[in-house]
C-alpha cells in the first residue's frame, strides 16, 4: 500500500517562498522542448445524489503506474542494474502488506547490509536537470529543497523517455494514497473525530500555498520553462505526495534529503528498527537487517516511530489495531472562556508559544508531562496566579524548564479536566463508528464507489485504534481519581475519629 522510506518533515515545516530573491537574470532554453507535454487529468463527481456542488477529485497524472502494478518493475530493476546497482538479494513482487514490496530471493542474515544504492542513483537537490535552464532559474531564486525537488520530479516526468529517471518515474504510483488526495468533503465525513483531519487540511493548505508562490514568483515569468499545462496544482499534489511518502534524510550525508530509487519500494513494519543511511565504506545507501529473512519473505524497514494517524497522513495506510507500539491519539484541551483568569492564562500560554486550544499525544503507556501542566493551568484558581507562568512554561515543548511540576491541591481537578476532554473525544469517535455502517456512498462510478469504501475502511481502522487509546486513558484517569477520592475519604474518617476522642 505504501512503498516509502522514513518521512522526515511534517507539514508545518513546508518552506515559504515569500523570502525568495527578487533579483535575477533572464535565462532561456538553449533549445526548445522536443518532447510532448501532457496536461493533468481531472474529473468531477458528486459526493451524494442531492449534492449541488461537485467535489473535484484528482484522477491521475499521465505518468507512473497503478499503485499495485508490477508492469514497470522489471524495467526499473534492469535500468538500476545497468546504472550501477549491485546484484540484489531482493526483488519487487506483489505482497500482502503494502500491495508491492521487496521480497527476499535468498536467505538474508540478521545484521546483514542490503541495497548499496550508489549516490549516482539518488535524486537530491543537486541532481542534473534534463532542462538545465529550469534548474538554473530555481537556483537563482534560492528555492528550498522540498519545492525544488517537487518541481524537479514534474519536469523530469514531463520529459518521458528523454529523462534519465524515466524508468523510476514510470514505477511510481500515479496517485499516492496520502491524505493529499482526499477531498475536503471526505476529510469532514470520515475523519471528523480525529485530529489528523486538521493535520491533513494544514498539509493541503501548505502544498497549495507553496505551489501558488512558485506560480506567482517564478512560473508565470518563465512560461516557456514552466508551462501551466504541466506545472499545475494537480501535478504538484502528485509530486508532494511522492516526497511525503518517499523522501528520506541521510544522516551520514550531512543530513541531506533525497529520493532513493529501489530503496523506496521497502514497506514499513512496526516490528523492525532499521533505517536507511549512507555507508561511507561501501559508498552506497544501505540498511542493516535486525532479523533474518527466508526466501519469499517480504523485507521491511521502519518509517520511524509514527502513530497510525501519521502513517495514514503521509503513506495512506493504517496498521492493524494494537500492532503499532508508537501509536498515539491527539487529545485537544482548551481554556474555558468563563474562567475568571482567562485573559491572564492566555497571555501566559502565548508567551510560551501556546494557544487557547492545544493538542497533546496520548499513548497506551501514558501521556506527556506537558499535558498535565496545561491541565493544572486550566483549572488553577485566581489565588494561584503567580504560578500561571510556571505552568505555561511547563506545558510548552519549546522550553527546557522543569516540566515535572505538581500541585496536589488541584490535582483532582486537573485529572477530572483531562477525563472530561477524553470522554468528549470518545463520544465523537463512537458516534462516527456507529454511523459508519449506514453512511451514504451514493456515487455513479463503480471505481469511485470502491474508493469511498476503501477510504471509509481506513477511517474506521484509524478511529478504532485512536478510540482504543482513549479508552485506556479513561480507565487510568478514573482509577487515579478513585484513589485520590478514597484517600481523602479515609483521611476525613481518621480526622473525625480523632475529633470525637476530644469531645
Amino acid at each position: 500500500m505504501a512503498e516509502a522510506c522514513r518521512i522526515i518533515l511534517n507539514t508545518t515545516f513546508l518552506p515559504s517562498l515569500h523570502s525568495l530573491h527578487k533579483t535575477h537574470k533572464k535565462v532561456s532554453c538553449s533549445q526548445p522542448f522536443l518532447h510532448k507535454r501532457h496536461p493533468a487529468i481531472q474529473c468531477s463527481i458528486s459526493t451524494s445524489s442531492d449534492t449541488k456542488a461537485a467535489a473535484k477529485v484528482s484522477e491521475t497524472v499521465p505518468w507512473g503506474c497503478d499503485i499495485d502494478s508490477l508492469e514497470n518493475a522489471e524495467a526499473l530493476q534492469k535500468w538500476l542494474s545497468d546504472s550501477g546497482l549491485p546484484p540484489q538479494k531482493m526483488a519487487i513482487q506483489k505482497v500482502e502488506v503494502g500491495e508491492r514490496g521487496l521480497v527476499a530471493l535468498k536467505n538474508i542474515r540478521k545484521g546483514e547490509m542490503l541495497l548499496f544504492v550508489p549516490p549516482s542513483l539518488v535524486i537530491a537537490a543537486d541532481s542534473e536537470w534534463s532542462c538545465p535552464e529550469a534548474g538554473e532559474v530555481l537556483k537563482q531564486y534560492s528555492v528550498p529543497d522540498w519545492p525544488l525537488l517537487a518541481t524537479y520530479l514534474i519536469s523530469e516526468a514531463s520529459f518521458e523517455k528523454s529523462s534519465r529517471w524515466s524508468n523510476y518515474i514510470s514505477a511510481l504510483p500515479r496517485q499516492p494514497y496520502s491524505l493529499l488526495y482526499w477531498t475536503r468533503a471526505e476529510l469532514d465525513t470520515y475523519l471528523e473525530a480525529s485530529q489528523i483531519r486538521e493535520r491533513a487540511i494544514e498539509r493541503i493548505t501548505n502544498v497549495t500555498g507553496t505551489y501558488n508562490d512558485l506560480r506567482l514568483r517564478i512560473f508565470s515569468k518563465y512560461p516557456h520553462l514552466f508551462p501551466e499545462e504541466v506545472f499545475n496544482m494537480e501535478t504538484f499534489k502528485w509530486s508532494f505526495g511522492i516526497l511525503f511518502s518517499r523522501l528520506v534524510r541521510l544522516p551520514s550525508m550531512d543530513g541531506r534529503v533525497a529520493l532513493v530509487p529501489w530503496a523506496d519500494m521497502l514497506n514499513h513494519s512496526s516490528e523492525v528498527e532499521t533505517f536507511l543511511d549512507y555507508d561511507k565504506s561501501s559508498k552506497g545507501v544501505v540498511f542493516t537487517t535486525d532479523r533474518p529473512y527466508q526466501p519469499g519473505e517480504q523485507v521491511f524497514i521502519s518509517y520511524g516511530r509514527k502513530s497510525n494517524g501519521e502513517l495514514l497522513l503521509s503513506y495512506g495506510f493504517v496498521p492493524r489495531e494494537g500492532t503499532n507500539p508508537s501509536d498515539s491519539v491527539e487529545l485537544s484541551l482548551s481554556l474555558k472562556k468563563s474562567d475568571k483568569c482567562y485573559k491572564e492564562k492566555l497571555e501566559a500560554l502565548k508567551k510560551h508559544g501556546l494557544s487557547v486550544s492545544q493538542c497533546f499525544p496520548l499513548q497506551v503507556t501514558g501521556w506527556p508531562l506537558e499535558l498535565m501542566a496545561y491541565a493544572y493551568l486550566a483549572v488553577s484558581p485566581p489565588s494561584m496566579s503567580r504560578q500561571f507562568e510556571e505552568m505555561a512554561a511547563a506545558a510548552s515543548n519549546k522550553t527546557t524548564t522543569n516540566k515535572k511540576i505538581t500541585y496536589p491541591d488541584i490535582e483532582e481537578q486537573a485529572l477530572q479536566f483531562i477525563l472530561d476532554s477524553c470522554e468528549l473525544s470518545i463520544s465523537k469517535y463512537t458516534k462516527f463508528l456507529q454511523a459508519s455502517g449506514s453512511m451514504d456512498l451514493d456515487v455513479t462510478s463503480p471505481k469511485q464507489l470502491n474508493r469511498r469504501l476503501f477510504l471509509k475502511q481506513l477511517a474506521v481502522d484509524l478511529c478504532s485504534s485512536e478510540r482504543r487509546i482513549l479508552f485506556r486513558a479513561q480507565y487510568v484517569l478514573r482509577r487515579r481519581l478513585r484513589d485520590i477520592r478514597s484517600g481523602e475519604l479515609r483521611g476525613l474518617k481518621i480526622f473525625n475519629g480523632f475529633r470525637n476522642l476530644f469531645r
